[in-house]
């Protein structure tokens, strides 16, 4: 199993920034793609960010510009720094990783708890 532990999410002002954090841990083979997506109030989750293996980044349209995905590889695990934050951005923010546990099975899709940003003034 794969557990993940999401930190720095809060209260920020409209402009300000913050840093998400998402440790991964447990009986990790490998890691692939690593991502954040986000889920506001009365609507889907929505994807925000990914990062491959690679270090190849994809960002959704209304955060590019503002928001950098990162990953430490030999930490298993990733970053989102956000900038610039809007009241549009508060939302739920989940990350995910698809690891491997071993060498004999595929990637699987794992998903940490949450963390709540809200942008406010």
């Amino acid at each position: 199993q794969v557990q993940l532990v999401e930190s720095g999410g809060g209260l920020v002002q409209p402009g300000g920034s913050l840093r998400l954090s998402c440790a991964a841990s447990g009986s990790i083979f490998s890691i692939t793609g690593m991502g954040w997506y986000r889920q506001a109030p009365g609507k889907q989750r929505e994807l925000v960010a990914t990062i491959t293996s690679g270090g190849s980044t994809n960002y959704a349209d209304s955060v590019k510009g503002r928001f950098t995905i990162s990953r430490d590889n030999a930490k298993n695990t990733v970053y989102l720094q956000m900038n610039s934050l809007e009241p549009e951005d508060t939302a739920v923010y989940y990350c995910n990783v698809d690891a491997q546990t071993t060498r004999r099975v595929s990637a699987y899709r794992y998903w940490g708890q949450g963390t709540q940003v809200t942008v406010s003034s």
